[in-house]
């Protein structure tokens, strides 16, 4: 922690290195904010424009676009109920009838404070717990790595509104489509059904636009949002949401670390598991589902901590942590260092330099994004109409831009039809997306795990990490059923 301490000043000093960071965080923010535009995508396209800069700010423009990028994404999901990354999918459960209530400025705000938040807590523990939870995420093997999956989908089934059994329906839906593509392991093409443009399976960005952008098109939700939006207080949060919240975000902040620190977990899972966690703990007068600030403050705490916990295998092992710090090794090595046990012996100030600059980027987000608020909310004033228009467009436009094929368009408006029936009949869309992002995992691993034991299913319950996994997303689904029959928590 002195180290760091002594890196800041050098850091703050620097215009170069603030002004790149700044120029990060401001693409990283309307990336994030664009349906279809990830985070990854963000930083890959502007890494050529870090040739001619020095190590720092070069890796300030790239982390500044990574932090506000994750953050970024939850905007529209507040407003529009359009999450512009994945991982914003979750924050659309509260955040959105928050917004309907007239208390979008509310929503934002502890959007804002709880990203803050979350990204504090995983880059503290980035620097203090880095080694133990390295060596602790080298423990998964691929037996660890399908439970981890199946828990994942657990939860999300667990936390959907309505019956457990249709979230169930949909999660197995969605595991029926994540199969199309190739084998993972035998290479053999499934259900193409002659278009290669499914070859690599179904590709979960289309899908996300398609389930919430596309569907709020179509089903006409937008000009409600752009009606009550404006109403609203202060944009920070009020003392007493803060209290609400203030456990919520801790918790969150931690299992997002942790999550994240798991290479290939990623914060799309980390923002779903800080909901559900959130929501299983919920208390008589909470209200998740019909816009609780803590709904709100869980996925976002979680999924910006994420981000920090994807530094430490990159850091500490030379191993990403997700899809952007993969990117993000390539950068390293472009620059002449090389990520992984040695960078803190070899090239300690750099080192330290770096988890300075992941809390001087969390920090700087939260600033935008405050400040930026009133200029926000002033956009949900538009005409429903011209606001129906542009998120259709950038819907299209982003989900052509993933492969630049015209498949994906159709595919996302494929599934802008299914989300729309799914909301028709009651059925919660989140299993679905979730289950096409943790379908090839939980597939590929299930029968890698089998490959090495000989077709011995034991592995899953001999081995103590994989046995507390599906003990949990047991539990998990078994609490949410007996909390239905039990009946719904009385709002206050």
């Amino acid at each position: 922690m002195i180290e760091i301490l002594r890196a800041l000043p050098g850091l703050c000093l620097d215009p170069w290195i603030g002004l790149a960071l700044l120029v990060g965080v401001l693409a990283g923010l309307l990336i994030g904010a664009l349906p279809g535009f990830s985070a990854t995508m963000g930083v890959a396209i502007l890494i050529p424009f870090t040739f001619e800069l020095s190590i720092m700010p070069a890796l300030a423009l790239l982390l500044g676009i990574y932090c506000g990028a994750v953050y970024g994404g939850s905007i529209p999901a507040i407003l529009f109920r359009t999450p512009g990354t994945p991982a914003s999918a979750a924050t659309t459960f509260d955040g959105h009838p928050l917004a309907l209530r007239g208390e979008a400025k509310r929503a934002l705000g502890v959007a804002a404070v709880s990203a803050l938040g979350g990204g504090v807590i995983g880059a503290l523990l980035l620097i203090a717990l880095a080694p133990q939870i390295s060596s602790f995420a080298l423990r998964f093997g691929p037996a660890e790595y399908f439970a981890l999956a199946v828990f994942g989908l657990s939860m999300i089934v667990a936390a959907s509104d309505g019956p457990p059994l249709k979230g169930l329906i949909v999660a197995v839906f969605g595991l029926l489509i994540a199969t199309v593509g190739m084998d993972p392991l035998g290479g053999y093409p499934r259900f193409l059904f002659g278009s290669v443009s499914l070859m690599e399976g179904i590709p979960f960005i289309p899908a996300l636009i398609g389930l919430f952008a596309i569907a709020e098109v179509l089903d006409g939700s937008p000009g409600k949002t752009a009606k009550n939006a404006a109403v609203g207080g202060s944009s920070l949060p009020s003392r007493e949401d803060l209290r609400r919240c203030g456990w919520t975000i801790a918790r969150s902040g931690a299992l997002g670390t942790l999550v994240g620190s798991t290479p290939g977990a990623g914060s799309d899972i980390a923002a779903f598991l800080g909901y559900s966690t959130a929501r299983s703990r919920a208390r008589p007068g909470d209200r998740f589902g019909d816009g609780e600030v803590k709904g709100v403050a869980a996925p976002e705490a979680a999924k910006t901590a994420s981000t920090s916990g994807a530094m430490i295998p990159l850091l500490s092992l030379g191993l990403p942590g997700d899809s952007v710090t993969a990117v993000l090794i390539g950068a390293f090595v472009l620059h002449g260092v090389q990520p992984g046990p040695l960078l803190f012996q070899q090239h300690a100030p750099l080192a330290y330099s770096i988890l300075a600059l992941v809390l001087c980027a969390h920090a700087l987000v939260f600033l935008v994004a405050i400040s930026g608020t009133r200029f926000l909310l002033g956009v949900t004033r538009l005409d429903p109409r011209i606001l129906r228009v542009v998120i259709l467009l950038l819907s299209l436009v982003g989900a052509f831009a993933l492969r630049n094929n015209l498949a994906d368009v159709w595919l996302a408006v494929a599934f802008g039809v299914v989300g729309l029936l799914l909301r028709r009949g009651g059925y919660p869309a989140a299993p679905l997306l979730l289950a096409l992002i943790l379908g090839p995992m939980a597939e590929e691993n299930l029968r890698r795990a089998l490959t090495l034991s000989g077709g011995d299913a034991s592995v899953f319950f001999t081995r103590p990490l994989t046995a507390i996994l599906l003990g949990l997303a047991v539990a998990s689904v078994a609490l949410a059923v007996l909390r239905r029959k039990a009946g719904p928590i009385s709002p206050s």
